[in-house]
């Protein structure tokens, strides 16, 4: 079993920082991709960044130049550096886990999801 623990959402006004995290434990051989995700009230989840374990990174375009991806392999963590926020930010922002499992497999797990606000 593998559990996803994220942490640092909150309520932060437009054009101020928030830093999200997410710790991956359990039964792991390796996390291959790790990833951010967020969806917004009556919308579908969206694709914000992701990092390979070899520290290659895709963002949407929509963040790019504001939001900084990050990971701590040796932690299995990644990390969401959140800059410039603005109010179409607002949404539950997910952590995504694409790893190979120790008694073998590949699988997707997700964290619980964090509240991010912003205010106008």
């Amino acid at each position: 079993q593998v559990q996803l623990v994220e942490s640092g959402g909150g309520l932060v006004q437009a054009g101020g920082s928030l830093r999200l995290s997410c710790a991956a434990s359990g039964s792991i051989n390796r996390i291959n991709v790790m990833g951010w995700y967020h969806q917004a009230p009556g919308k579908q989840r969206e694709l914000v960044a992701t990092i390979t374990i070899s520290g290659t990174t895709n963002y949407a375009d929509s963040v790019k130049g504001r939001f900084t991806i990050s990971r701590d392999n040796a932690k299995n963590t990644v990390y969401l550096q959140m800059n410039s926020l603005k109010p179409e930010d607002t949404a539950v922002y997910y952590c995504n886990a694409h790893l190979i499992s120790l008694y073998g497999g590949t699988y997707d797990y997700w964290g619980q999801g964090t509240q991010v606000t912003v205010s106008a």
